[in-house]
Order: C-alpha cells, then sequence, then structure tokens
C-alpha cells in the first residue's frame, strides 16, 4: 500500500511523507524539509511518527522553502539524502558526512518497498527535480515548484493513481498583489510557477479512470485562494471542488491513500 501526507505546502515552508507497506515493513521518505527542526519534530509527531523513523530524504531543488533543516535532519539521524548535483552545488556544496547520494533524471532510485523516479523540470532553479513514487502497485506523483509543464514532466507522471500538484496562483491575483514587478514577472514565468489553469491543463493532460486522488499543493497566501484552485481541478475531473484536498501551508493534509 502507498500513501502520503503533506506536511505543509507553501513559501513558508514544504513537507511530504511517502510510505509503503510491503515485505520489508513500512518504508517512509521525507519529500523535501523546508522547515526548522523544531518544527518538523511537531509536525511529524502529528503525523503519528518519530524522525527516526524516516529511512530517507529527497530534496526537489534549492530554494529554502525546501531545503530547511534537511542537513541538520540527515546528520542527526544519519538518514541518507539524495538530490541533484546542481541543487547540492547551489547549496555550496556541504559537506553530509557520506550521507548525499546524487540523484538524476529519470534514474530509479530504489529505497526499502519504495522505487523513485525524479525528473527534471524547468524552474528558476540550478538542476531542480520532481518525483514520481512507487511501490510497485501504486504510483504518486509529485509535481510543484515548476513555471509550465514540457512533454518530458508530462510522461513521467502518465498513470499515476494519485498526484500532488502545484497551483501556486491566479494570474488576476498576482496582477494585483503588492509584488513588485519583477517578481510578479518571475512567479507568473515559464520557469516560476504554475497558475490555476496551468495545472488544470496539466491534469487534464493526465486524467484517466485510475486518477483517484488529487492534491492541490505549493498555494500562494497572497496570490491564491483554496477555493480558486478547488474549482480549477474539480472542473476538470467533474467532481465536487470539497473532492479536491488542499494541502494547507501548517496544517498540511492527513494521510492519503494512492
Amino acid at each position: 500500500m502507498l500513501r502520503f501526507r503533506s506536511l505543509g505546502s507553501g513559501s513558508s515552508g514544504n513537507a511530504t511523507l511517502v510510505e509503503a507497506r510491503g515485505s520489508t515493513g513500512r518504508t517512509r521518505l521525507l519529500v523535501d524539509c523546508g522547515l526548522g527542526l523544531r518544527e518538523l519534530d511537531a509536525r511529524l509527531a502529528r503525523a503519528g511518527l518519530q524522525a527516526s523513523e524516516l529511512q530517507a530524504i529527497f530534496i526537489t531543488h534549492e530554494h529554502g522553502d525546501h531545503i530547511g533543516c534537511a542537513r541538520a535532519l540527515a546528520l542527526r539521524e544519519r538518514l541518507p539524502v539524495w538530490m541533484s548535483q546542481g541543487t547540492h552545488q547551489a547549496l555550496g556544496g556541504p559537506d553530509f558526512d557520506g550521507l548525499l547520494q546524487f540523484a538524476r533524471d529519470t534514474q530509479t532510485i530504489a529505497i526499502g518497498d519504495l522505487e523513485l523516479m525524479p525528473f527534471t523540470v524547468p524552474h528558476d532553479a540550478r538542476e531542480p527535480l520532481q518525483l514520481r513514487c512507487s511501490d510497485g502497485a501504486a504510483h504518486l506523483g509529485l509535481l510543484t515548484d515548476l513555471g509550465h509543464a514540457t512533454p518530458h514532466v508530462l510522461a513521467q507522471l502518465a498513470g499515476c493513481q494519485a498526484l500532488l500538484l502545484e497551483c501556486n496562483h491566479d494570474p488576476d491575483l498576482l496582477a494585483a498583489s503588492r509584488y513588485p514587478p519583477f517578481l510578479k514577472r518571475r512567479v507568473g514565468g515559464r520557469h516560476g510557477h504554475l497558475a490555476n489553469a496551468e495545472a488544470a491543463a496539466i491534469l487534464e493532460a493526465l486524467r484517466h479512470d485510475g486518477l483517484l486522488q488529487v492534491v492541490a499543493a505549493h498555494l500562494s497566501e497572497r496570490n491564491n485562494q483554496p477555493a480558486l484552485a478547488q474549482a480549477a481541478l474539480a472542473g476538470v475531473l467533474g467532481c465536487a471542488q470539497e473532492d479536491i484536498v488542499v494541502a494547507q501551508p501548517e496544517a498540511g493534509t492527513g494521510w492519503l491513500q494512492a
């Protein structure tokens, strides 16, 4: 069985738990770690876990709301950390005391009963990767922090039973915001973040009868509203808005099955 849970999603910090239950017991992966160590421990506790029960960390890119306390957590718990070589270089090449592993586009990573498939995305980072996770039966696609979906991105996520999908902003709210012009261009650009309609277009491309769970993630607190993201995704699936789970900045989500 494959399940997942957001511990928090947004510019204040991102972290997602992915858990596979299989022949070796439970394999738990933390995808991104964009929180302080004490806060991460508290949110893990709310999920019914301790950091010592994790098997690995995967970092998608070097931005602070994703890297957070990753190094401190890895060193404290002696956890392997996966990231791209570009991400490591963008961080200044910190020493992980032998725990660092390099992830590469479309090169499979096996961690216990989890199989990970990282893939490149267009984002304003050094070598950003997003992730497809599988327990051999179910597949979860994690897709945030990209400005648009390339054919490569869509190909890597085809056939997933669950998606955690960025719905960062509403263009009208972004245009009317107090963000300076350069930041508006960055967020709304081809290497920035997905607008609701762009996320809906990705969902339309990936929709299939076996897609059972869709989560709207990485919503901007200033430039989006949960109801707008839900409406955009629900319109594609033909479901009620409340059927679309929204990952909250502090509460994240409950456990969801892929």
